[in-house]
């Protein structure tokens, strides 16, 4: 069996293995004694109005194409329940858009001659193609899924949406570091920090062996926190970006 073979295998064994745990260990709150006078709490109250607006917001795409799905504009969104959280990863990570995107990283990476180990050709591209889909998995299930429902934290970025352009970007790059809670209040995004390093300690079991150590390590974590910097800015401006060009659009067409 072949590399990137045997860290695929690998890392969809160790999917299974934990979404399996999360689900059993992380997933189930004690409940409270039956009563006919009450109702379960949390998640399960949500009315048919707010899962049309989550479904909603799950669904969006710039420019129709690329997922934005794990935003929202509402401040006071309702947490998700921890099957809400799985099922958010999930949709973003095997997003069909995901697969081509991930094939264009690897061939800009086969490009530039990166990771020598893996070689070049159809072998060498399929080598790149399987390390980097499975940094964009692994990256999603632990920022994405499994910290935020062991830490009760939200993965969604919360947009802000008006305000000073300034006091925006500082507060989408600030996203990255703070989260909101289940409980609501903020928090210290340790979802996002512990995510990083620990995708990028895993990714150590596929790369290259003059690509691991604990200084590539760090360095590969550090980038994938400062994209998320970069990704926060995408998702609290595209909105304002997209109004600005239809509109111009609608604008500049021909009258009726």
């Amino acid at each position: 069996m072949n590399l990137g073979k045997q860290f695929s295998v690998i890392l969809i064994l160790i999917l299974i293995f934990l979404c399996s745990f999360c689900s059993a260990s992380f997933g189930q709150e004690p409940k409270p004694a039956a009563s006919p006078n009450t109702s379960p709490p949390g998640p399960a109250q949500k009315s048919e109005q707010e899962k049309e607006i989550e479904k909603k917001e799950q669904s969006q795409r710039i420019l129709g194409v690329v997922p934005q799905f794990g935003v929202t504009s509402r401040q006071n969104a309702p947490p998700l329940s921890p099957d809400g959280k799985f099922h958010l990863f999930a949709k973003a990570a095997f997003d069909p858009v995901e697969f081509g995107v991930v094939g264009l990283q690897a061939g800009i990476s086969q490009a530039e001659d990166e990771f020598p180990s893996y070689g070049q050709g159809a072998a060498g591209y399929g080598k790149r193609y399987g390390a980097t889909l499975a940094d964009e998995i692994s990256s999603g299930f632990w920022s994405n899924y499994f910290y935020p429902v062991l830490l009760k934290e939200d993965p969604r970025y919360f947009r802000s949406g008006e305000g000073p352009i300034k006091r925006r970007i500082g507060y989408a790059v600030v996203q990255e570091f703070v989260c909101h809670t289940d409980r609501g209040g903020r928090s210290f995004n340790w979802s996002n920090m512990l995510g990083a390093f620990t995708s990028g300690g895993l990714s150590n079991a596929y790369y290259p062996q003059s690509d691991r150590g604990f200084g590539l390590t760090v360095s590969r974590s550090a980038i994938a926190v400062m994209y998320g910097s970069l990704g926060g800015l995408v998702d609290e401006f595209w909105p304002d970006i997209s109004r600005a060009m239809f509109k111009k659009h609608k604008k500049d067409g021909p009258n009726p």
